[in-house]
């Protein structure tokens, strides 16, 4: 049986637009204020993709996703990410996320990242505990750091473990290179 998980593609926008849209639009899990365009969605596709992974499940139709970008840009910072992922409200406590995330820990892995990290807008008890029961633990609170729908919004960090600390470790390998 062939599996739903596969690397993203830019003519996938649309597609993931869809999941976000409703996102950004009605919830804080999202700190954008507008919806991002298809060619911007394009664009962070194939950025992303140059360094890490992007994933998308579709079994008949694209039902979520999850990548991973650099979770700063200085140098020091190279063996960590940070993590998201979404889903369409079909597909939600069914699995698909962490499959998705599973799939996107292996292949970070193997390009020799040590630290996801995932902000997530609080309060949201569903991805928290979701985050926890992959592995993840919860590192801190950044307080009132993002407005949005007339509200300040804490967003909480977890982290995930992916390799244990090298004496010297290797430098991770671009996703393209993979």
């Amino acid at each position: 049986m062939k599996s739903p998980i596969r690397k993203a593609r830019p003519d996938d926008a649309p597609a993931l637009l869809e999941i976000y849209r409703p996102l950004v639009e009605e919830t804080a899990v999202s700190f954008e204020s507008a919806v991002p365009s298809v060619a911007t969605i394009k664009r962070r596709i194939s950025t992303v993709l140059t360094q890490h992974p992007w994933l998308v499940w579709e079994d008949g139709t694209t039902q979520g996703y999850a990548y991973a970008t650099p979770y700063r840009s200085r140098d020091a910072y190279r063996w960590s990410v940070e993590v998201s992922v979404y889903l369409a409200t079909t597909c939600r406590r069914a699995g698909v996320g962490r499959q998705l995330y599973g799939a996107l820990f292996r292949l970070l892995k193997a390009q020799g990242v040590a630290n996801a990290y995932a902000g997530i807008a609080l309060p949201n008890p569903a991805s928290v505990g979701f985050h926890e029961a992959l592995g993840f633990e919860h590192v801190g609170i950044f307080r009132q750091v993002g407005w949005k729908h007339g509200a300040w919004h804490d967003v909480g960090w977890w982290q995930k473990r992916l390799r244990e600390g090298e004496p010297v470790p290797i430098r991770p390998v671009d996703y393209s290179l993979l």
